[in-house]
């Protein structure tokens, strides 16, 4: 698979996004993805769930939002109410979120992605967005999805320990040579 090819048809002029053109060229992010057709995410140890429960938002728009804003204030403007999102939940209250994206076609494969991945700061560190990105992602091989694409992260040995594989680095002057595999 060519993967150069399968990121420039998910994300036509991405590199001529002004928000990417004025990064440091130092920072470097990591594209990875899963074959949902052979793999299945591998399960990881939680430290503790104490009442954690997952699954699809089906709440009001505000509250997720306000949830994602406590992450990324910039992520607010993706959860619209034609989105798809997976939580993980402290009784009522939303701990940590995910967009469950259809990214559409490439060659025969249909291809998902959990996106603009986040736990709330009090909530990190236990495991609970590991575990509500696992699950996610196998929501996506139940719906039907051949890849699970993770784009745009700096925290490629995180989604690694769940099985995706990292495919191309970028900065803001495109995509890397990957002879090094700094990030392994």
């Amino acid at each position: 698979m060519n993967y150069v090819e399968l990121f420039n048809d998910l994300h036509p002029g991405f590199f001529c996004q002004e928000s990417i053109l004025t990064m440091p060229e130092d920072w470097i992010f990591t594209e990875l993805v899963m074959n949902l057709r052979r793999d299945l995410p591998k399960v990881t140890p939680l430290q503790s769930l104490n009442g954690i429960t997952f699954g699809e938002y089906r709440g009001e728009l505000a509250a997720l939002r306000d949830a994602v804003r406590r992450v990324d204030q910039d992520w607010v403007q993706y959860f619209k109410e034609e989105g798809r999102f997976y939580c993980a939940f402290d009784r009522e209250t939303i701990v940590a979120f995910c967009g469950l994206t259809d990214m559409g076609w490439f060659q025969g494969l249909h291809i998902g992605a959990p996106g603009c991945v986040g736990t709330i700061p009090e909530f990190r560190r236990q495991g609970i967005g590991l575990e509500m990105v696992r699950l996610a992602t196998e929501v996506l091989r139940q719906d039907g999805f051949d890849l699970s694409w993770i784009h745009y992260t700096y925290l490629p040995q995180w989604y690694m320990k769940l099985g995706y594989q990292p495919v191309l680095r970028w900065n803001s002057s495109g995509i890397l040579d990957d002879r090094e595999r700094r990030y392994l």
